[in-house]
């Protein structure tokens, strides 16, 4: 199987179909390329760090982002999440200001969320690459064909779960998802052009709910000082 990642068994087994289709070669041709003429974010070890840190059968809440953060030292496979050392970018800032709100938890002094992937929260972006400082530069390479299937293949489980869709396009994907099921928490992007809508959405809160509604434990939110 050309280009297979190393993943856990859980996810290498569901998506080993994708793996044999045409697209994928044709993306893992694209990003090698790129890699090869340009800096690509983030690190070729890191691009499936979601996957990684969250195998299928642990996935509990799918938070779904759009593109990796393209400056130096930030993107490390997780939607909104930035390696420790790196400055806590806009949007997730502003997530930790209403996770104060609705949850009362504490600002942290960092932005790396793999204390949130570790409880099973999978932090997914919809396209896993992209060139240095060029946002959207890999968007309709094929990540997002893959992706797709990421959310139907969690869709189809029968665990219920929590999709976190925020913005416009991010609620676009709420179609690959039996809604019957699964608890979907729309709401605004927490970025700056649309934070007053994102302010008082109470999302965290809502996670937890529905997650007690299924008779699962609530999600630790509170991220832990470096």
């Amino acid at each position: 199987m050309p280009h297979a990642p190393k993943l856990p068994p859980g996810w290498a087994a569901a998506l080993a179909p994708e793996f044999a289709k045409p697209y994928w070669s044709e993306l893992q041709q694209f990003v090698t390329e790129q890699r090869a003429q340009h800096e690509v974010f983030p690190p070729a070890d890191e691009v499936f760090s979601a996957f990684a840190l969250t195998d299928l059968p642990d996935v509990r809440v799918l938070i779904l982002g759009q593109d990796p953060y393209h400056d130096n030292g930030q993107a490390h496979g997780l939607s909104f999440s930035v390696k420790p050392g790196i400055s806590t970018p806009p949007s997730l800032a502003n997530m930790y200001k209403e996770l104060k709100a609705d949850l009362g938890c504490k600002i942290p002094n960092n932005g790396y969320l793999v204390p949130w992937a570790q409880q099973g929260v999978m932090m997914l972006n919809a396209v896993l690459t992209v060139q240095a400082h060029t946002p959207n530069s890999h968007k309709d390479r094929g990540w997002e064909t893959f992706t797709d299937a990421v959310i139907r293949t969690l869709s189809a489980r029968e665990k219920p779960m929590v999709f976190v869709l925020w913005g416009a396009y991010a609620k676009k994907k709420k179609k690959l998802i039996d809604a019957e099921k699964h608890t979907v928490i729309e709401g605004a992007h927490p970025s700056p052009l649309s934070v007053k809508l994102f302010m008082g959405s109470r999302p965290f809160s809502k996670v937890n709910a529905a997650l007690e509604g299924f008779g699962d434990r609530p999600i630790d939110w509170q991220i832990p000082n470096l």
